[in-house]
């Protein structure tokens, strides 16, 4: 029985995209029967999923410490997955001299350094680019951990054409692997409540996600007015963990705006809402709250920032709108329109059974691992410039961690 090793930044939640990823991945890997381990350094929180009752192993790993060598020498995985760069400048140098057989797998999640800049770059009113991008620190830190790694998973189809024309990384170093979804049966389609029986807005998202915090901020100020001119009685309902104080003291029933907070039944939020509103300005990646849209029959209005590399030329499940007032007013005409609004959910039925079918997806990367294991010694022969970030003079990170833990001693 292969084993793999899973090292997360965080204990995967179910209540986040991140963690829904994750746990596609984990899914993935014991439907091959392999032995799956997940680590981490973190702490864990009441939503921190059930690896027992998976059959999943679980450690509590330290940063910085020759512990984690003795436990992974023990371990002995065949294949070894970092949640996101920042876990392979911490471990990766580690996993290379302990287990060097193992495959290096790094799941990007979505490029942090994407995500980052057009943070900074919303902040100072400027527009994106992709120069800025590759300047930036942290696109340099998160290229140079895809160049070390034998492969990337990517969530995003336009993520993956950035780094391939952008950054002229190498496809064979790089594996489209989106969020994997299994589309509602027809029966289950049948099931869910129909236009008239559904009421409401929904938003949806993480607190602790910066681009969810404004997207609710930027409705609650612009958006949502506007929608309440042209439709007085209409509510809009905010759900998501870890809101913090400032979305909470948004509530206002008098203006049919509701803050709920943390959902149990995402299911039943989802089919007795009529739309779904993602505002979202900054930010990258899939979104997995648009799919959750998708899966529940749910059409929803967003931005290009919130549609990025998601329906891959296919009509999106809903509408797409750059400003307040066009956003406004895409959203009462799709909320009132019952042949649109249907058009819509049946987009994101399409959506969903061509780029995110769980079965397809999750054998074409088991395929491309398979291959990978079969011919590591050439593939990485082949990645020169990540032999080059192996040589002791560009490891930085290493250095700095076996300081660390020197001084820890």
């Amino acid at each position: 029985m292969q084993k793999v090793l899973f090292i997360g930044v965080n204990w995967p939640e179910l209540t986040t995209a991140a963690g829904t990823r994750i746990m596609q991945l984990l899914q993935v890997f014991l439907q091959k029967d392999y032995q799956v381990t997940f680590a981490s350094t973190a702490s864990e929180s009441q939503f921190t999923l059930n690896f027992k009752s998976l059959n999943i192993s679980k450690a509590k790993i330290e940063l910085n410490s020759a512990t984690f060598d003795l436990f992974i020498s023990d371990l002995q995985p065949d294949v070894v997955l970092f949640d996101r760069f920042i876990i392979e400048e911490q471990f990766g140098w580690r996993v290379a001299e302990q287990v060097p057989n193992a495959v290096r797998i790094l799941d990007t999640e979505d490029l942090h350094s994407l995500r980052t800049i057009r943070h900074e770059l919303f902040k100072k009113d400027r527009p994106f680019s992709t120069s800025l991008w590759l300047q930036s620190d942290m696109a340099k830190r998160e290229l140079a951990s895809i160049f070390r790694c034998d492969i990337s998973l990517i969530i995003s189809s336009f993520e993956m054409q950035l780094l391939q024309d952008e950054a002229r990384i190498d496809p064979v170093l790089l594996r489209y692997v989106p969020f994997m979804v299994v589309a509602p049966t027809d029966k289950e389609i049948a099931q869910y409540p129909s236009f008239e029986n559904r009421k409401d807005f929904i938003c949806i998202g993480n607190g602790k996600h910066a681009p969810n915090i404004d997207a609710v901020l930027w409705l609650k100020t612009s958006i949502w007015p506007l929608i309440r001119q042209c439709l007085p009685e209409s509510k809009v309902h905010i759900y998501g963990s870890y809101l913090s104080q400032q979305v909470l003291e948004m509530h206002k029933p008098t203006e049919g705006f509701y803050v709920q907070g943390f959902t149990e039944h995402l299911e039943d939020t989802f089919t007795h809402a009529r739309l779904n509103l993602a505002p979202l300005r900054f930010g990258a990646g899939i979104k997995g709250k648009l799919l959750d849209s998708m899966r529940f029959g749910t059409p929803s209005v967003t931005t290009p920032i919130g549609a990025e590399g998601m329906a891959n030329k296919l009509p999106w499940n809903g509408e797409i709108s750059i400003d307040e007032t066009d956003f406004a007013t895409k959203a009462v005409a799709l909320y009132t329109d019952e042949r649109k609004w249907q058009e819509a959910q049946l987009n994101g039925f399409a959506i969903l059974t061509r780029n995110y079918d769980a079965a397809s997806l999750s054998n074409q990367f088991m395929e491309t691992l398979v291959v990978l294991q079969n011919n590591l010694q050439l593939h990485r022969e082949r990645n020169v410039v990540g032999s080059l970030l192996q040589h002791q003079s560009m490891q930085g990170t290493k250095y700095m961690s076996k300081w660390i833990e020197l001084k820890n001693s």
